[in-house]
């Protein structure tokens, strides 16, 4: 079968510190003409760094397959995305695409922000190339999707990015490109929004179009992707199954997802928790809690809430401690292990009694674990 996406040997070069010139009047520029042979060699000029966002990326992809581009910030996850849409252009190397492109990247790209959410639908259809016809068999099935009736003749410069990328998502995937390109449409809208999102891409593998999607969100990766390529300092460094791409990546950041709260106060409870370890591997989270009992108390257990930011409790987990916690038996060492269910946000912020403790965020979303 032949490729719908050829990219061969992708190198993309982007120049720090160069300085910034503004436009110069008449008079200006003839100052400078006449200064410039009295100017001392270099002086006033920045040494401009050079840093290789891509390099030598080459692979090739089937009609049909949905792939995920997985890596840490900074890998050149976007950079690459940007150079499938035709957005930006390779410094080395080039790139085929057989079919039109759908692209969905950041908030704000590819819409104008003076037009109505009607004509932005219009605008984004005929880029693509779509006959006014079309556009306007598809137009209700848009306009549904992102149940943005109410807002669709106001400007899009007045949206909210999660108003944005509600209208954005269902003008990219309803416009029937052989190849859809979506850069982390996890990060922006609500639970539910989300998964109408997953459910859409579901739709348009099964129709036999391509989907290049990138998130940080690896359940969401494993479920929608049967193949993942991984990207490290703007390289390759895997290519193919989805399940062995994404055990190869969070390998390499476990150690870095990993943090310790210390009680900096003392507690006046009858209980107090002196540290927390935690530690993300994969989709589980372990915990290791050490604590003491200050005075007597009835025999307790431990119970290990996720939360979203508003509060609202999305599991509970209760370790199976061998008894109680006892007083007699303090200091106490827990250890807790929690596996988290697809689409669950993976930054952790324990809560001990009235103190809140911040540990490090491991995705753009937050949770709550209370202990």
């Amino acid at each position: 079968m032949s490729s719908i996406i050829s990219a061969r040997g992708l190198s993309k070069l982007y120049h720090l510190g160069a300085p910034q010139h503004r436009y110069k009047m008449l008079r200006e520029a003839i100052m400078e003409a006449f200064r410039a042979p009295f100017r001392r060699h270099g002086a006033n000029q920045s040494d401009p760094h050079e840093i290789w966002a891509l390099r030598d990326v080459s692979f090739e992809v089937r009609p049909g397959e949905v792939i995920g581009i997985i890596g840490r910030n900074g890998a050149g996850k976007s950079t690459l995305l940007k150079i499938l849409s035709q957005i930006t252009e390779p410094t080395i190397g080039e790139v085929d695409l057989f079919g039109r492109v759908g692209s969905l990247l950041e908030v704000g790209m590819g819409f104008h922000g003076e037009l109505s959410g009607r004509d932005n639908i219009f605008l984004s259809a005929a880029i693509l190339g779509m006959r006014r016809n079309e556009i306007i068999g598809r137009f209700d099935e848009i306009v549904a999707f992102s149940e943005m009736e109410r807002f669709l003749d106001t400007p899009v410069k007045f949206y909210s990015s999660g108003m944005f990328m509600r209208l954005a998502f269902a003008v990219a995937a309803h416009l029937q490109p052989e190849i859809l390109i979506v850069d982390e449409v996890l990060a922006v809208g609500d639970l539910e929004f989300q998964k109408k999102c997953l459910g859409k891409m579901e739709d348009v593998a099964k129709e036999g179009r391509t989907v290049i999607f990138v998130s940080h969100n690896m359940a969401a990766v494993r479920t929608l992707c049967r193949r993942g390529i991984y990207l490290d300092q703007g390289r390759v460094v895997f290519d193919g199954d989805i399940g062995d791409a994404v055990t190869r990546y969070v390998s390499t950041v476990s150690d870095a997802a990993s943090d310790t709260w210390r009680r900096s106060a003392p507690d006046h409870g009858a209980f107090q928790i002196e540290t927390i370890s935690a530690k993300l591997e994969g989709h589980s989270l372990k915990l290791l809690i050490e604590s003491k009992s200050l005075k007597r108390h009835k025999p307790a257990f431990l119970a290990v809430d996720i939360s979203e930011p508003s509060g609202t409790v999305i599991m509970q987990a209760l370790p199976q401690l061998e008894g109680f916690i006892r007083p007699e038996d303090s200091p106490h060492k827990i250890e807790v292990k929690i596996d988290l269910p697809p689409l669950i946000p993976a930054s952790i912020e324990p809560e001990s009694g009235s103190a809140l403790i911040t540990l490090k965020p491991w995705t753009r979303s937050a949770a709550a674990s209370r202990l």
